[in-house]
């Protein structure tokens, strides 16, 4: 297969190398927003992530594989790939790991007060803090139980939590103390003291979290989002942090980066990081071991359909 592969995943040479070892024909570009170092009706395949949003792909015309460095498909024309039938893959399970435990971390980071620790550290001040809550018997709704969703679940019932998960396609699991439709979420998140957010942005999934639903959390919950800005509408989610009713972990936001003057950075009651949940050194040896699988996947798949 003629393989355009890109920066979006960190090749070293010898993965490179192990490509064309396999029978590819490999073109690497380094960055997606660049000129293409092919014509564009050469490619076959494309590993990357978001090279559609600067070069169409409609001019991609003998394209009939894509390997998605990132796990959500936000980022592609699904509509085209679909009528076209082109084989598409994420990279569902890469990330999960480390995002749970950011998940998990960030939690306990806000219920054990380490941010007022740390600022007494730097000053030298002997303080103890008596408002420190336990994870310990918590309710705990997770929203999309995907890959992400379930090593959250995991994580949280390993404090014994209970953990409803809350699903568009519910299903049984033993990481879950019960999955309930989408139609519930008014009534899970109302009684929840933690609600993550791990789910697809989607038409439906915009703003999910609204201002109704902002309403409806207890006070003293934590909303953590590691799935898509768009997911929370933002401006309403400022208005409940004002009163410090509510704290939030922000991992990703609408517009990234987030903008200097945003008010998000001004609360006590918010962890904000850089979209860097995801970051882990297990990411590299998944994500390889996902391309090298699905290629074979791919190359099975065309065989079968030629020898037909």
């Amino acid at each position: 297969m003629n393989l355009l592969v890109t920066g979006a995943f960190s090749w070293t040479r010898d993965e490179l190398a192990e490509l064309k070892s396999l029978g590819h024909n490999v073109v690497f570009m380094q960055h997606e927003k660049d000129k293409l170092p092919c014509k564009a009706d050469w490619v076959e395949g494309i590993i990357g992530n978001g090279i559609f949003l600067t070069h169409p792909i409609e001019s991609f015309t003998s394209l009939k594989y894509i390997q998605l460095t990132s796990a959500g498909y936000d980022r592609v024309p699904m509509e085209y790939i679909k009528k076209h039938h082109i084989q598409i893959f994420n990279a569902r399970g890469v990330y999960s790991i480390p995002m749970a435990e950011f998940v998990l971390t960030s939690v306990l980071d806000l219920y054990k007060r380490n941010r007022y620790f740390r600022e007494n550290q730097k000053k030298r001040l002997w303080d103890k803090c008596r408002n420190i809550k336990e994870l310990y018997g918590k309710n705990v709704c997770i929203i999309g139980c995907g890959s992400v969703g379930t090593e959250c679940a995991k994580r949280f019932k390993a404090f014994e939590c209970r953990v409803i998960g809350i699903d568009l396609a519910p299903f049984s699991s033993q990481y879950y103390d019960k999955i309930e439709d989408l139609e519930k979420l008014n009534n899970v998140i109302e009684i929840s003291d933690i609600v993550v957010l791990t789910l697809p942005l989607t038409g439906q999934t915009k703003y999910l979290i609204d201002a109704t639903r902002l309403s409806k959390l207890k006070n003293g919950t934590i909303i953590v989002n590691v799935a898509r800005g768009a997911i929370i509408d933002t401006k309403s989610l400022i208005e409940e942090l004002k009163n410090g009713r509510v704290s939030a972990v922000l991992d990703v936001f609408e517009m990234e980066p987030l903008d200097s003057h945003n008010l998000l950075w001004d609360f006590e009651n918010v962890i904000i990081t850089p979209h860097n949940s995801f970051v882990g050194e297990g990411n590299h040896e998944r994500m390889i071991n996902i391309i090298y699988n699905n290629l074979e996947v791919n190359n099975e798949s065309i065989s079968d359909f030629t020898q037909k």
